[in-house]
């Protein structure tokens, strides 16, 4: 059956009014209008919840298309929960037959210490939530803070089945301020997150419409000369990639947005000249880096994935799928400022407005120019891309200075082994200095690169950031509130690479997906190390499910607590985990279709 057969068949009005309500943009009813309110989220509150999870006609786009909701909303319902006290929550499974987001469904809350049995992922922690039933979770809350929660079956995430969780914190907090806000950031696809993913494994560069030109290539020729030029369009080509690949999918595909409701919807937050407004940043996406500012305001950062941090103020921050920030802003001068989102691509954005009234705007910004991969950023110290790129960034390093980069040749991906080119004395040099790489990614058809001078760049505030004239935060700038937790040197190091294979869209951990690899396996109570390696092109959020990740400065120092680690191409970073929640976990890249496509792994916690 089609999948719109399979939608339109269940439509009622009753159902379809309920998508209205739920921040669909639905045309038919004239909403949104010039100066209307964009609809609210619903916030439950309390110890006791039931929640109802069911298929919905939602319309952001001025197209009808089949959400996934929670107690009628898309976004699902805000939770607000109380450190110290005991939750229980009833979840109901009523998606109907035919459903093209599948029968089962589930809930992860993300970044929640609790029970193996509660952690809500399908064959890992528990069985799922079959149709018609009703699965109990119950925990205590032994943390405050900003987070989120969303299904772990299927591709229910991507459409709806997500919303934001906030635990108050028992006693008082260390900052104040006058007013909360939440800032839910998502992207919607129109298409069925399963035709989606289908279309990545067979056309995985459908959405990178910015593929350099000849007038790129004349540009650059002039830039930085035509020998260099030539180097770096041979070394690209060699490795079947092209540096204008920031990610697979962007707003040629996605709708972007603000607690359920687009640019146009303009979602306001209020304020009141004098206050201090707390923004709770979480990014709920299924794909998409966003590069978020308030131009005419600084943030100050003064949580990291619900964690406090020592306060920090800047002008911009990334926030990587899954991760949280939280922000204090004093609006002063004006009675309306723009919240600005941008995607790490430049293809696009979300905006909504701070505001002392609903119907205010104030000038949304242009969509920054976009920037281009280098060598450098790939983790091949030394041989980037000389000169400026589109976005005005200085890349660093001159491609002439190196006759070819040292990447992995591959069947079907890099092309021919670039070793012998290089000089003699100057491949002993780097050879003796590069990334060691384990024995399953060799010779591997699902791995087109290997980093080969990866390091943890955490004060670099990433591609398309640098240079720009804003103060941009970095994982450097953030200090836990608190000195390490757990106090002891880790017992051992497990080093695990991020692998994949672009024209095949197949995403692994060590060249291994999820469905052939070992689980890793942990000694329960035991401090431990993770060392992460990215030897692919793509920046990847990695979420341990469980327990806390830890994450060191380039000394090997605490620097801040979080739940999920954004890994940028070419970046080697570690962090530290204390193994103290037995059972079965779940870690993985928190792009939706990098963790589907074998970006997986189990983690055991044994006695």
């Amino acid at each position: 059956m089609s999948s719109s057969s399979s939608f339109s068949g269940g439509l009622t009005r009753r159902r379809f009014v309920q998508g209205l309500a739920a921040g669909g943009a639905l045309a038919a009813f004239g909403w949104p209008r010039a100066g209307a309110a964009a609809p609210r989220v619903p916030v439950l509150t309390g110890t006791d919840f039931d929640l109802v999870i069911d298929e919905l006609p939602v319309n952001f786009t001025g197209r009808i298309r089949p959400g996934v909701a929670v107690n009628g909303s898309v976004p699902a319902p805000t939770l607000r929960w109380r450190e110290g006290t005991t939750v229980e929550l009833r979840v109901r499974n009523a998606l109907r037959p035919g459903s093209i987001h599948g029968r089962q469904t589930s809930i992860h809350w993300h970044g929640i210490l609790l029970p193996a049995n509660m952690d809500g992922v399908p064959g890992m922690s528990f069985d799922g939530i079959g149709p018609g039933e009703t699965y109990r979770y119950r925990f205590e809350l032994r943390q405050s803070g900003t987070y989120w929660y969303h299904s772990h079956s299927g591709f229910q995430e991507q459409a709806g089945l997500y919303g934001a969780l906030i635990v108050d914190p028992a006693g008082p907090e260390p900052f104040d301020c006058q007013r909360d806000h939440v800032v839910l950031l998502s992207d919607w696809t129109d298409l069925a997150p399963a035709d989606l993913y289908a279309r990545l494994k067979k056309m995985p560069g459908h959405d990178n419409y910015a593929k350099r030109t000849v007038g790129d290539f004349l540009r650059d020729a002039k830039r930085d000369g035509l020998a260099a030029t030539l180097e770096d369009r041979r070394l690209w080509g060699e490795m079947r990639m092209t540096p204008t690949d920031l990610s697979d999918v962007n707003a040629h595909t996605y709708t972007y947005l603000i607690n359920g409701t687009t640019s146009l919807g303009n979602w306001t937050g209020l304020f009141a000249h004098g206050e201090k407004v707390r923004l709770r940043f979480i990014n709920g996406s299924a794909m998409t880096h966003f590069d978020v500012r308030i131009p005419g305001l600084k943030l100050r950062i003064v949580a990291a994935d619900g964690q406090p941090v020592h306060p920090v103020s800047v002008d911009e921050f990334r926030i990587a799928p899954a991760e949280t920030f939280d922000a204090i802003v004093e609006p002063a001068g004006q009675d309306a400022f723009t919240l600005f989102a941008q995607d790490i691509g430049r293809t696009g954005y979300v905006s909504g407005t701070l505001a002392v009234r609903e119907g205010l705007r104030a000038p949304v910004p242009e969509v920054d120019a976009r920037t281009i991969l280098t060598m450098d950023d790939m983790g091949h110290g030394g041989m980037g891309h000389g000169g400026m790129t589109h976005g005005g960034e200085h890349a660093g390093h001159d491609m002439s200075s190196m006759q070819s980069a040292p990447m992995k040749g591959m069947e079907g991906g890099c092309g021919a082994n670039m070793h012998g080119s290089m000089h003699g004395s100057m491949q002993h040099s780097m050879q003796d200095s590069m990334q060691a790489h384990p024995a399953s990614e060799a010779g591997n058809p699902l791995v087109d690169m290997q980093t080969m001078a990866p390091a943890p760049k955490l004060d670099d505030p990433g591609i398309g950031l640098r240079g720009n004239g804003r103060t941009t935060l970095t994982y450097s700038m953030l200090r836990s509130l608190f000195d390490d937790p757990d106090g002891r040197a880790p017992g051992r190091t497990v080093e695990l690479h991020l692998t994949g294979h672009m024209e095949r869209f197949a995403w692994s951990f060590d060249g291994e997906p999820f469905a052939s690899a070992e689980p890793l396996r942990l000694n329960y109570g035991e401090r431990m190390r993770i060392v992460l390696v990215n030897d692919t092109m793509m920046t990847h959020p990695i979420h341990l499910h469980g327990m806390w990740s830890d994450l060191e400065d380039e000394h090997g120092e605490f620097l801040v607590r979080k739940h999920t680690v954004d890994m940028p191409p070419g970046t080697k970073r570690g962090y530290r985990v204390r193994a103290d929640a037995l059972g079965h976990w779940a870690y993985h890249c928190h792009l939706l279709y990098h963790m589907e496509a074998g970006m997986m792994r189990e983690v055991r916690v044994e006695a």
